[in-house]
């Protein structure tokens, strides 16, 4: 299968002082897609530029045509789903059918307690995704949704004419843990996993395979519960958080070896983020152009 290959944006630079034209170099350079995260502030950029992923989007896809735009990844932290599903509805329109929905239970970072609210904690964070899925697919495929939830509540929301893309626009679902892949399987066109966290620090890149090839037989077991071949679902991984770190992006062939390990367990789409100086995201922006136009045949 071939494997494609995207890139995500990280939102922080004015639209007028390169972002724009990074998105537009993105298709140039012959991407896939292109991503973005969806968070009020993240990490080490939490006191710089951050802009909301939405807005940032719906510019990308008035100049862009072709190329997949989406987040990497969405989740109930700071969403509602009646509110999320009309702007993703409205933005599945802006760009023609080109958007994919990056969704995941959320994490404890600045997004947690943005709102003003106690951070969540791994199991009510479960349980609000739990219901935050089927809600928006629901949303996102009905005319009117009336819900009543432990959590979130829909009083005849309206969503005419609904998604371009049909039945509704497709779920990318990032999880680890059962009841996450459960959900995976049974709402996502796509599974999306960063590997397991717990070796970023202290592992070894083939210990970080192991554990993804785990990850992705998790996720068959969840499928083949509900009589879904697995098979048939995109796997994307959403590099830069794995013990390679930035290795991979040191030069094509570097990138290839890793791409290719990853490959064999069945991925079908590698995100690689795009290039920011002195950060963690840092790479040759020669070495990332050459990936982007050359690696892909190499991995076909």
């Amino acid at each position: 299968m071939t494997l494609r290959l995207s890139t995500v944006i990280l939102p922080y630079r004015r639209w007028h002082e390169g972002g724009r034209t990074t998105w537009q170099r993105a298709e140039q350079l012959g991407f896939h897609g292109a991503f973005t995260y969806d968070h009020l502030s993240w990490r080490s950029f939490r006191d710089g530029p951050w802009f909301g992923a939405v807005p940032t989007l719906t510019a990308a896809a008035a100049v862009t045509d072709r190329l997949r735009l989406g987040t990497l990844v969405t989740s109930p932290n700071f969403r509602h789903p009646v509110t999320l599903a009309k702007e993703l509805i409205s933005l599945d329109d802006i760009s023609g059918g080109r958007i994919t929905l990056g969704i995941g239970a959320g994490g404890t970072g600045y997004d947690a307690t943005a709102l003003g609210q106690d951070p969540w904690t791994p199991r009510e964070r479960a349980d609000r995704f739990g219901e935050f899925v089927p809600l928006l697919d629901r949303l996102l495929t009905e005319d009117a949704v009336s819900y009543e939830g432990d959590f979130y509540s829909a009083h005849e929301a309206r969503n005419i004419p609904g998604c371009v893309q049909r039945p509704r626009l497709p779920f990318a679902v990032a999880a680890t843990g059962p009841r996450g892949l459960r959900l995976a399987a049974r709402y996502g066109q796509a599974w999306v996993t960063t590997g397991d966290p717990k070796l970023y620090e202290n592992g070894t890149p083939e210990q970080s395979v192991q554990a993804i090839r785990r990850q992705a037989e998790k996720l068959a077991d969840a499928c083949a519960e509900i009589g879904r071949d697995a098979s048939a679902m995109d796997r994307i991984l959403l590099t830069g958080f794995t013990p390679d770190r930035g290795r991979p992006l040191q030069s094509l062939d570097a990138f290839v070896d890793f791409a290719g390990r990853h490959q064999e367990l069945g991925f079908t789409e590698i995100v690689i983020h795009w290039p920011i100086p002195d950060s963690d995201f840092a790479a040759e922006d020669k070495v990332f152009e050459q990936i982007a136009m050359e690696a892909p045949a190499q991995l076909g």
